[in-house]
């Protein structure tokens, strides 16, 4: 699994805990303009009504055409826990995968800019969401009361 090959991350835990993940497939962290499988770096933001806190930048090292195998799975390991990846195109496998995930993959236009983005998910979540975006965020709650039934199922060591 071919992870970032360089990442940033901003630590700033008091709030982010409580926002939104959401990630753009952007090579100059203002525009989305990759496509989601040949992307070399994603901009994750958390997000909720009133704030937007970048949160990580992570840069993919090219792939060559011999190593499609698997080529997602980097990319899908970084996207765990966000409930959107906005970007240009994506094709019908990784749409699946991240689907499976709980990440709605989020088609744009040419020229999108991320401030635009985030500003219309503010307002959307402002007037009540979607039902995209209402059902990301329960596919997000589920999984994440799953989770921790997986854990208190394991038992706790004291």
């Amino acid at each position: 699994m071919a992870g970032p090959t360089r990442q940033l991350r901003v630590l700033d835990d008091s709030q982010s805990a409580t926002l939104m993940k959401v990630a753009f497939a952007s090579s100059d962290r203002k525009v989305v303009d990759q496509h989601f499988g040949s992307a070399s770096s994603f901009v994750i933001y958390g997000v909720d009504v009133g704030q937007a806190q970048l949160l990580t930048v992570s840069e993919f090292a090219e792939i060559s055409p011999e190593d499609t195998e698997d080529k997602l799975a980097g990319k899908l390991a970084l996207l765990q826990g966000c409930i959107a990846v906005y970007c240009r195109a994506c094709g019908a496998s990784a749409v699946r995968q991240l689907l499976e995930l709980g990440v709605q993959p989020v088609k744009v236009t040419e020229g999108a800019r991320i401030e635009d983005l985030i500003e219309s998910l503010q307002q959307e979540l402002r007037e009540g969401p979607s039902s995209w975006l209402a059902k990301a965020i329960q596919r997000g709650r589920a999984m994440a009361a799953d989770k921790f039934d997986a854990m208190d199922a394991e038992g706790w060591l004291e």
